[in-house]
């Protein structure tokens, strides 16, 4: 049988019927790849051919992990993404929320108030109330305010409304 196999692989033909016949009628057959062709042409072209498959399994193993890494980058680049997105809904909340702590109502009795008696309440008040007050309030009332009020804590209030979306959500008052 091995010469009988043998001589297939080579491409040699069987010599006559018997011999195929002689091969162990009990052994399994198992499919194998048809012989290659009778080697022809120059030793570049045999070894050309013989690692064709070894090359195209290199090329897509590469081409795989390129694949792979981009995958990976535009996996890092949606989280980045998601991440910044999820930052500007946090800024745009507290910025919705600052300016919804100034109620009309209160804004209505602050701009009636005299300035050094508004000035007194806004200092006792927290950064963030105080300066949506103030940024609500006609600005010629507000400077007003402002004039009477510490420098110090005018310029905190000042800074407040200037930088909403800057500045971390505090959430207790400061003095």
């Amino acid at each position: 049988m091995a010469a009988a196999l043998a001589a297939a692989t080579l491409g040699a033909p069987l010599l006559h019927a018997e011999t195929a016949a002689s091969v162990d009628a009990a052994a399994p057959m198992t499919a194998t790849r048809p012989a290659p062709p009778a080697p022809g042409g120059d030793n570049a072209d045999q070894y050309c051919e013989g690692i064709l498959d070894a090359a195209r399994d290199a090329r897509f193993a590469r081409q795989k992990a390129a694949l792979d890494a981009m995958e990976k980058q535009i996996e890092d680049r949606i989280a980045k993404l998601e991440a910044k997105r999820a930052e500007y809904e946090s800024w745009l909340a507290r910025r919705e929320e600052f300016l919804h702590k100034a109620d009309d109502a209160v804004i209505a009795v602050f701009s009636q108030m005299r300035p050094d008696a508004a000035s007194a309440q806004l200092t006792i008040m927290g950064d963030d109330p105080a300066a949506a007050i103030l940024a609500k309030l006609n600005a010629r009332v507000a400077s007003a305010i402002l004039n009477e009020m510490d420098p110090a804590r005018a310029a905190r209030l000042t800074s407040v409304m200037v930088g909403i979306g800057k500045r971390p959500q505090s959430g207790g008052k400061s003095s």
